[in-house]
């Protein structure tokens, strides 16, 4: 747990550790984890004391968490953070929020105009950064997963569901097969107890995550089905197994989470398989 975090490790790497090891760290420093993933640009550019006040900890346990994942201390880890944004892969939404809380106080930001400003400037950042953050290898990854299938199922339940049954309507249309597990009539253990390794899975959640996805996910995988995750956590409970993960963030005190950016990858993946059998 404690060994020195290598030199020129990347920013994805760190992700990578920092969910591998969650599991393992207190209950404090899981706390601290999963704030250091959905708030990067704060970690990157704030201060070790206001970072923990953001956080919700004292600044010895920012410092205790750097520790334990191999740095000598926040600032080491914070040179990784700051390297994300030195690469441009993350938008910063600090203007843009400004914006829109001044609005919002306004008799102008609660008319119906306004509201629509706000969700299109949300749904503009959020495809700016599926933009950077959807790699063209695990696009690949996921049509060579989705080609051979016999069967592709589809996991979206709750706020999720507009995106799985979108991706069910544009497969079916392209001719694939396809199981929408929508549990109707409680039955969405049936719907999905045939699927085996012949077949594959596409599972979309998002925070707060519907607890019958998070139930179910874990027992498609046990019977051999390979998967695709469409979340916005690597700490999501669709992650563990999943053979490709989308991660889909959304924007920081959004309004409403936009579906725009998920809709627009599983568009994507759906063409793209067409493409690769032709």
């Amino acid at each position: 747990m404690n060994e020195i975090w290598p030199s020129g490790a990347t920013y994805d790497e760190l992700r990578s550790a920092i969910a591998q090891r969650h599991g393992a760290l207190s209950g404090r420093l899981q706390q601290i984890a999963e704030f250091v993933l959905d708030h990067p640009t704060d970690v990157a550019l704030g201060t070790v004391a206001e970072v923990a006040g953001r956080a919700g900890v004292q600044p010895s346990a920012i410092v205790r968490f750097a520790r334990a994942l191999g740095f000598g201390g926040f600032t080491e880890m914070q040179q990784v953070f700051r390297s994300r944004l030195v690469a441009g892969v993350a938008p910063s939404y600090k203007a843009r929020l400004a914006r829109m809380k001044r609005e919002e106080n306004s008799t102008l930001g609660r008319k119906p105009a306004a509201v629509l400003g706000r969700f299109v400037t949300e749904a503009h950042s959020a495809l700016d950064t599926l933009s950077q953050s959807a790699h063209e290898r695990d696009l690949d990854a996921a049509i060579a997963i989705l080609q051979p299938a016999r069967d592709i199922y589809l996991l979206g339940l709750g706020g999720s569901y507009p995106v799985a049954a979108h991706l069910a309507y544009v497969l079916r249309k392209l001719g694939r097969r396809v199981v929408l597990l929508d549990g109707i009539g409680g039955s969405i253990g049936e719907q999905s107890h045939a699927a085996t390794s012949e077949d594959a899975l596409v599972a979309i959640s998002f925070r707060n995550y519907y607890p019958d996805t998070a139930r179910l996910f874990p027992q498609i995988l046990a019977q051999g089905v390979p998967a695709i995750a469409i979340t916005d956590s690597l700490l999501s409970p669709i992650v563990s197994g999943a053979g490709v993960v989308f991660e889909i963030q959304d924007m920081p005190e959004a309004a409403l989470r936009t579906l725009v950016a998920p809709m627009c990858l599983v568009q994507a993946l759906a063409i793209g398989l067409d493409l690769a059998a032709d």
